[in-house]
């Protein structure tokens, strides 16, 4: 049995999957929440990511850009993604310094870039701020001030930029973008903005629909006009939340634009290809038949797991694919699989939305196995000169098919080299009698016998009593 009261401690891997609050109050198997990750081939993308998962409520940065300076954060179990978030009261979020490696550690000429967050405010009052960076650059001896934010006016997150994109001199150098929707209290959502340096396109979008954009060109129009790229100056630390009421999860920020990680963006609480888990090959005995997979699961509409199963008795020349895998149903008869291990495989599906996930709470296995044949009763032993005969009762087990004999010089140790028939064990075949020649005389040998399956000759049964002789010249 896997999982239920047994735990997952079979698995050999999961790709995709977490773990959930199953049946019976068991630890079940579901989809992992979709929640950002570092891509290794393209860690230098993430300038910033904080997923709030620590247990310690750290709240540390997973690309290492950022460091802490003050947080008044709490780690809180109302989550979009994961399984922690972060919640903040009111009274200052989390404050950021980076490093002269990342996007707000440092000043000069930056590129494309994508900040987003999961958001779920409790008030969404007039003047909450959910994102701060205050700056300033010389431009011709004279001071300009900077600013990025993010905050709340009418139940409307608003974005601006002041002086950050170098030749915009529209509105006195503010650019500003403001969602259409009502941001509802109590409600998840996702934001984003993004710039894209080879449009100029600055973008702000909710759950991944588009809600304002501004070409940022010398011209303000998608052709004809150069691109006003980002200018920072001084550094200066970022602000996340420092006067906001309610939920973050899931804060990013990305040195590509949008456009051109579109792919990889999900705004689903489930990623759409799923997940998969594999067990570890589980030892049965030799010969072993498969015949039901039992599993408790939950599928709630538009969600499915399918199973696999596949079987064999020598687990160390397995690959990915060999032995093939065999798809089979929930409590379903399964025909062909046999071996001395099973191993099985799930992929777990969400629904066509992404909102809800199958779970997995435990799996058993229904399997026959070849019974062990029966020991010879009786087995006698006679020496000679420089030999023993050795002679038993055929079993009475109608599925034995022939016989292995063991012989050694000391009792239980059958590791016997001397005799001219061969070394220990022999395989004798369905015989009930063998002579053993060339044996030292004088020297005492021990012997026993065990009987093997005539249906797969590496089934062997117990071994029978073990009988003695010594080896005279008479």
């Amino acid at each position: 049995m896997l999982g239920g009261k047994t735990g997952w401690d079979k698995l050999k891997s999961m790709d995709g999957l977490a773990y959930g609050n199953g049946r019976f109050g068991y630890r079940s198997l579901e989809l992992a929440t979709n929640s950002r990750s570092i891509d290794p081939d393209k860690s230098a993308v993430t300038d910033l990511l904080l997923d709030f998962e620590e247990p310690d409520a750290s709240f540390a940065d997973n690309a290492g850009n950022y460091s802490v300076e003050e947080k008044a954060f709490v780690s809180s179990s109302k989550v979009k993604m994961g399984k922690r978030a972060a919640m903040s009261r009111g009274n200052g979020g989390i404050t950021l310094s980076g490093s002269p490696d990342s996007l707000f550690g440092s000043s000069g000429s930056k590129g494309s870039f994508l900040i987003e967050f999961w958001l779920c405010p409790s008030i969404a009052e007039n003047g909450e701020i959910v994102f701060s960076w205050r700056s300033s650059r010389m431009e011709n001896d004279y001071l300009l001030y900077q600013m990025i934010s993010a905050s709340f006016f009418s139940n409307h997150l608003r974005w601006e930029f002041i002086n950050v994109f170098n030749g915009w001199k529209k509105d006195n150098g503010t650019v500003t973008l403001s969602c259409l929707r009502t941001i509802i209290p109590g409600v998840w959502a996702h934001h984003s903005i993004s710039f894209d340096d080879d449009t100029g396109l600055l973008e702000y979008r909710i759950d991944g629909k588009i809600e304002a954009l501004q070409y940022i060109t010398s011209n303000g129009h998608e052709h004809g006009g150069s691109v006003c790229t980002p200018l920072l100056g001084v550094k200066a630390n970022i602000e996340i939340c420092p006067k906001y009421t309610g939920f973050i999860d899931d804060f990013r920020i990305q040195r590509t634009s949008e456009s051109e990680t579109a792919s990889s963006l999900r705004y689903d609480t489930y990623k759409s290809n799923g997940g998969r888990f594999v067990t570890q090959p589980i030892l049965i005995s030799r010969g072993a038949k498969l015949e039901r997979l039992d599993a408790i699961v939950n599928t709630p509409s538009q969600t499915d797991v399918a199973f696999y199963v596949r079987g064999g008795d020598n687990r160390f020349d397995w690959t990915d694919d060999y032995p093939k895998w065999i798809p089979v149903k929930n409590h379903e008869q399964i025909t062909g699989v046999t071996g001395q291990y099973f191993q099985i495989s799930g992929d777990l599906y969400p629904d066509g939305g992404g909102s809800r996930t199958p779970s997995v709470t435990e799996i058993k296995l229904a399997y026959t196995e070849v019974p062990l044949p029966l020991p010879p009763f009786s087995v006698f032993a006679d020496a000679g000169d420089g030999e023993v005969t050795l002679s038993w009762s055929y079993s009475v087990d109608d599925q034995t098919g022939g016989y292995i004999v063991f012989y050694g010089d000391r009792p239980g140790e059958y590791l016997g080299q001397e005799a001219y028939e061969g070394a220990s064990p022999l395989d004798v075949g369905n015989v009930c009698r063998m002579k053993f020649t060339g044996l030292k005389n004088g020297k005492i040998y021990y012997f026993a016998v065990a009987s093997y399956s005539k249906s797969d000759g590496k089934i062997m049964g117990i071994l029978s009593k073990e009988v003695y002789a010594r080896p005279l010249r008479k």
